[in-house]
This record gives structure tokens, sequence and C-alpha cells, in this order.
């Protein structure tokens, strides 16, 4: 058994997860103030975390940068905005129109739908950037979707795989490599999946049931993941790539990387994968430390990952997100008039209320995960 890396310091690990916050922020209220001011949209202040201001300065815009002293999140505030939710001041409505022609309340619902996407729509392309300058500098990992063994009394082997099996697809997605195969296992629930393969030149399908283990990683955390039971073929091949083609891997893998999230949110909605195996903000911390002790390389490739994650949260219909704004701009261009203030108040209120319920849950299932919990349960008994 390959022994357990250390666990980072904890300066370190809080160092880590701030520098990754600090980063991935700039780059999400990035892309509201940058689509904002292409639209002309008058801007009272671009924040880096939130209370108490420890200082700022003034351009010449009359936007104020500000970082305050919690420095786990951020925001833009675009002037008639009452706080950070973009909730209008009930008062612009009494401003002459020569007055509202800067303000965001006023600007036509396409801009504003541009505006709010811009913020999770430029966290997939800060990560496209990143893949893409990693397969420009190391060149572009694959092995071919071929089987090489089938491990005895595995999945792959009860659903009659053989070696030489090329797989082309599962569950109707195209399979080019065979990293492609480890990802579909990797977020495999155990229900039943549909492999499509070539043997001898002829194709054939089967339905192959992924048997459910548990694996430790080089720090000892623990995680369950279904096993199809095969081996590769061959050597990895890695691949240098110009710019272009660079971009285009990068393009696939953020693809890949929100659709294998998105596949694992639907799972713990309908109960197949448990809300325990989410991780919220300790945990969060706690694996960028992790990673950046690795080097940084891991610390970059991971901030790629959890921008593709926080471009993809944004986007859900929860008001309170982006996708909650996109949500409302979508029911107002149908009804073709404004969504009432008292309506948009409670839809915030309510989408406030979920986000910081569901906060609280991942934060008990992190103290549970790092044995917090149990301690606290022993000591009380």
């Amino acid at each position: 058994m390959t022994d357990l890396l250390p666990q980072p310091g904890l300066l370190f690990t809080l160092a880590s997860y701030i520098a990754m916050v600090a980063v991935l922020v700039v780059v999400h209220e990035g892309g509201h103030y940058l689509a904002g001011r292409w639209f002309g949209v008058k801007i009272d202040a671009f924040a880096f975390g939130f209370g108490r201001e420890l200082f700022g300065w003034n351009d010449a815009r009359g936007t104020r940068w500000r970082v305050n002293l919690i420095p786990l999140g951020g925001y833009v505030k675009f002037t008639g905005d009452m706080n950070a939710a973009s909730q209008p001041d009930p008062e612009l409505l009494a401003l002459p129109p020569a007055e509202r022609r800067d303000l965001f309340l006023f600007k036509p619902l396409w801009q504003r739908a541009i505006v709010v996407a811009a913020g999770p729509l430029i966290n997939f392309a800060f990560a496209i950037l990143i893949l893409a300058g990693f397969y420009m500098a190391l060149g572009h990992p694959s092995t071919p979707p071929v089987v090489s063994a089938v491990l005895p009394d595995g999945a792959a082997a009860a659903a009659g795989l053989q070696p030489g099996d090329r797989i082309t697809r599962i569950d109707g997605h195209g399979i080019d490599r065979f990293e492609d195969i480890a990802n579909v296992a990797l977020t495999s629930t155990g229900q039943p999946l549909r492999i499509d393969y070539v043997r001898d030149g002829r194709a054939a399908s089967v339905l192959l049931t992924p048997r459910m283990v548990e694996s430790r990683d080089r720090f000892g955390n623990i995680s369950r993941h279904g096993r199809i039971g095969i081996a590769r073929s061959g050597a990895q091949v890695v691949e240098p790539v110009g710019p272009v083609r660079a971009l285009a891997y990068g393009v696939t893998d953020t693809w890949n990387i929100t659709r294998s999230i998105a596949r694992t949110i639907r799972q713990i909605v309908i109960g197949e994968r448990s809300l325990d195996e989410m991780g919220g903000p300790l945990k969060t911390g706690q694996v960028t430390g992790q990673q950046a002790s690795l080097g940084l390389l891991s610390f970059i490739a991971f901030m790629a990952f959890f921008s593709i994650n926080l471009g993809f949260i944004n986007l859900i219909p929860i008001p309170m997100l982006d996708g909650g704004h996109l949500l409302l701009y979508a029911v107002e261009a149908v009804r073709r008039q404004p969504i009432s203030a008292r309506v948009q108040e409670w839809a915030f209120m309510s989408g406030f209320a979920a986000i910081m319920s569901l906060m609280v849950v991942l934060t008990w299932n992190d103290l549970g995960s790092i044995g917090v919990v149990k301690a606290l349960t022993g000591w009380l008994q």
C-alpha cells in the first residue's frame, strides 16, 4: 500500500484557498464588470470579499475598488442597486429619463441578460484557457479506448467484454480515448450502462453494471465510485499540439467536466447519490490546500476545475444566483413587462434561504468528514 502524503498545514491551506478564491472572484465579477462597461452601465463598486472595507481606491470613472474584511466572495455593485443581489432602489423610478440611461435597471432586457451571464461564462472561458495552456506546454495525453485485459469477476467480465474490444460509446456518448471511460466510471452510481464496442470489425453492444467500490487518494480522502473492471491497452500517448488544437481540447474537456457535474447533481437530486458526498466550504478548502501542496501545476489545474464548478453552480436557476436572475429575465420576456418588486423580493429571500440551508448541510457534512461532529457527539455524551 502506498504511504499517504502528509496533510498540509492549516495556514498553508487557508492561504491557498484564499488565493484561489481571490483569483476566481476577480475572474467571475470581472465578467459582469466588463460586460457592464461594454453597455455603458454605471458601476459604484467592484468588491473583493464582504464586510467592512479594509482599503480601496476610486478610478477615473468613479468606481470604488474595495478589498473587504472577509475574503470569501465578492460582487460588482451597479449604480442604483440597493445591495449585492442587484435589487433595485425604488427611488430610481422617480428619476428623469436622462438620468436613467446609464443605470443597469433601465438597460434593455437582452443587455441585462448578457451582463448577468458574463460572470459564469467567463469562468468557463478561464478554465478553457488554463487547460489549453497545459496542452500547449505539456502536450495532450490520450490512450486508445481498447480493452487490454478484463479483470476476473469484474463487471466487464460478467457483461462479456473481451481483450481487444474497442469501446465506441457509453450510454450514447462518444468515447474517443480510454480516459473518457474512466471518467464515466468515476461518476457512476452502479446503474446499468449501455456499452457499444467493436470486436473483430463488428459492432455490438451490451449492458454493464459497474461494481461500486471505495478508494483512497494520496491524502486518504475516501471516494465511492463505479468500477468497470478493464485495463487500458498500450501506453499513454502525449501528442504535441498548437494553439488551435489546444483550445479545442480545452473546450472539449470543459464540456465533459460540466456534463459530469450536471450528472452528479442529478444523481443527488433523484437519490442515486447521497448528499453526504458533496463537499462544502471546509472540504473545498482542505482539497485546495492538498492540491497546492503537490505543486503549482496541480493548484492551477484544480483552479480550472473549480472555475468550471463556479460557472455551472451560478447558472442554476435559483434566485440570488446568476441563473436566478436569468430565470426572472426569461419570465419578464414572456410577460413583456417587468416583474413586480414584491415578487422579486420574495424570490430573492427564498433563494437566499435555500442557499443558506444548503451551506449549513454541506458545512455539517464537512465537519463530519474531518471528525469534528464525532468528537462533539462523544464529548456531549
